[in-house]
């Protein structure tokens, strides 16, 4: 029964809560660099609200199941990953063995329902699209899994996300080692990817594919797949919180610095889309194969050398 509890209320309720909110922050930032005023606080719920009361089109010739289960599988997969994310940070002696393989396995099914739900709708700008949401998964998954290894080696070799947890509790965040530091920064420019933000928006690129994977999804569908995004973004900055700055505590002080490890996390991440121009899906590979995988593979021997 707990679980269940766990399940709808962190796993869902409180995360897609926390994942809109911090949307209208990205976007009421992001007004103000550009000068406008930016939407109100409750637009990121009114737009999932409206596209819910409106019609799913379904795409003449295209795999109707899979088309509409694709958004249901991304969205399901963030919820169990935010789930996952919570009992460890509230209790981690509920950890089980290889959570950590686990929540890396299931970071990767959202972009896997988009590479589904775009092929699916036999769009050509969303079959263009999907197209370069694969490529991105197979470019930024090898760093940021390198970067996850500098964790379990900096650990004692453990895949259990509360013994990471309670190593960190006992030694200080992995972040004060420079193989931490590293990592961390390797992992947060693959989160970038993985959210599909600027400079990394390669798949949707509303200015050149018109949405590209999500161009022919309206009503239900769009509905879920932003509601996916947004609870992303608390769920991925969640997921590095946890394995390099020591998980959130919610007593006495420490509340305060679990909000500003949050809140500085979603900053850099505005403050990089912000800065930066979209780039090519080859530029992305040879980045993310290039220096990103070469930073990665540094931090790991770093660790390994540390122990």
């Amino acid at each position: 029964m707990i679980y269940i509890f766990y399940f709808l209320f962190y796993g869902f309720f409180l995360t897609a809560i926390i994942g809109l909110l911090a949307s209208w922050i990205d976007r009421k930032v992001t007004a103000r660099i550009q000068y406008r005023v930016g939407p109100p606080l409750l637009q990121p719920l009114i737009d999932i609200v409206k596209l819910l009361g409106k019609e799913t089109l379904i795409p003449a010739g295209s795999s109707k199941i899979t088309f509409l289960m694709a958004p249901i599988i991304g969205l399901a997969s963030v919820i169990l990953v935010s789930t996952l994310l919570w009992i460890n940070n509230i209790n981690p002696a509920k950890s089980f063995l290889g959570d950590l393989i686990v929540v890396l396995y299931f970071l990767v099914i959202p972009s896997v329902s988009i590479i589904m739900g775009g092929f699916a709708s036999r769009n050509p700008l969303a079959s263009l699209g999907a197209s370069r949401e694969m490529k991105l998964v197979l470019s930024y998954e090898l760093p940021f899994i390198l970067a996850m290894l500098v964790t379990v080696i900096k650990s004692g070799f453990t895949f259990r996300l509360g013994e990471i947890l309670a190593f960190q509790a006992q030694n200080g965040a992995l972040v004060r080692s420079w193989s931490g530091v590293l990592a961390l920064i390797v992992a947060i420019i693959c989160m970038q990817a993985k959210l599909a933000l600027v400079p990394f928006d390669i798949p949707e690129a509303e200015t050149e594919i018109s949405g590209g994977v999500l161009i022919e999804y309206s009503g239900s569908g769009l509905a879920i797949y932003k509601l996916m995004k947004n609870m992303l973004l608390f769920t991925l900055p969640f997921f590095l919180i946890i394995v390099f700055i020591g998980g959130l505590r919610f007593d006495g002080i420490h509340l305060l610095y679990g909000v500003l490890k949050y809140i500085s996390l979603v900053a850099l991440m505005t403050v990089i889309r912000n800065t930066n121009p979209r780039v090519r899906i080859d530029q992305v590979v040879k980045f993310f194969w290039g220096p990103m995988t070469i930073i990665a593979i540094i931090a790991v021997v770093l660790a390994l050398l540390g122990r």
